[in-house]
């Protein structure tokens, strides 16, 4: 079982990128997605910068994709798809349906991305059809559902789990983290560069509920599936996805290779990450339950 780290859904200064994914070159991750998945305005690091990172990180023997935006809105978005689509060196992990097609087009070898809606196996078997290589589960999906699929799964393809970090629920035209601060989303100055996890938002109770990240929605709890490594590895995952926060996911990293080489140090492991997560953790949406709720045996905030 590969361990894979998702792309970096938040906006941080080039300097800190570039720090992080050296730190990760010489981390056990096994595959890096590079890239904006979430904001067309962001603009630290242009493709050129992605494909140097993408570079470095292969020299250091790591599988790399680039990963495109999940909201393509203006003929820019659909240039730098083009450009990423039309990089010869890397696959590309999709999040849009427009990519999927520019992808197949041009007989690139690409990774569907949560963001695409595979719930049946008719859907995977006409993707793999187009060349996807592997899939990324739907956050929302459950155990029971995946193993459903798999049963049915495509000869070659590939199936990845997202399992750990903030829930990427929704994406939105508009920019909740500029309206939070009164801006318009057009001059909304880089205002989320502020909030390096997200802008969190509580309920009137004062309960953690939703993360604002710019034009995308998360959840406030953690996605852990740390503890669930043996009922990944027997419903036939093949990649463990780990998304980027802005501090210790490196330990993470490491926690998470600790548990799939060595099931028995799934618990220590989950009560080891509890300090290192930025809030509670959460995995109903893998039990079939409301994704907020937490399984009382894997509780690792309240068992530290």
């Amino acid at each position: 079982m590969k361990l894979s780290l998702g792309p970096i859904l938040y906006y941080w200064d080039r300097d800190t990128v570039y720090d992080f994914y050296a730190a990760i070159a010489a981390s056990p991750v096994d595959i890096v997605y590079l890239g904006e998945s979430v904001c067309s305005r962001r603009h630290e690091l242009r493709t050129d910068d992605w494909l140097d990172l993408a570079g470095m990180l292969a020299s250091a023997g790591k599988e790399v994709v680039l990963s495109c935006q999940a909201l393509i809105e203006s003929e820019s978005d659909l240039k730098a798809l083009r450009r990423i689509a039309g990089n010869g060196l890397f696959a590309v992990e999709a999040n849009d349906m427009g990519a999927v097609r520019l992808l197949a087009e041009a007989k690139v070898p690409f990774v569907v991305g949560p963001h695409v809606n595979v719930y049946n196996t008719q859907t995977l078997q006409l993707l793999a059809g187009l060349g996807a290589m592997r899939w990324v589960m739907p956050v929302e999906m459950s155990r029971e559902e995946l193993v459903s699929m798999q049963a049915c799964r495509p000869q070659g393809m590939q199936s990845e789990v997202f399992a750990y970090g903030r829930l990427p629920l929704a994406f939105s035209a508009r920019c909740f983290t500029a309206r939070h601060h009164n801006l318009p989303k057009d001059d909304c100055r880089f205002s989320c560069m502020s909030d390096p996890d997200g802008l969190l938002l509580k309920t009137r109770e004062g309960q953690p509920f939703l993360v604002l990240n710019g034009i995308q929605t998360q959840s406030a709890a953690v996605y852990n599936l740390v503890g669930e490594i043996d009922a990944m590895r027997a419903s036939g995952v093949d990649v463990v996805r780990i998304s980027p926060q802005s501090a210790h996911t490196a330990e993470i990293v490491q926690q998470f290779r600790t548990a799939i080489d060595d099931p028995a140090a799934a618990r220590e492991a989950a009560l080891r990450m509890a300090e290192l997560m930025p809030d509670q953790s959460c995995d109903g949406y893998w039990h079939g339950r409301p994704g907020i709720e937490q399984s009382a045996a894997a509780n690792v905030r309240n068992a530290a």
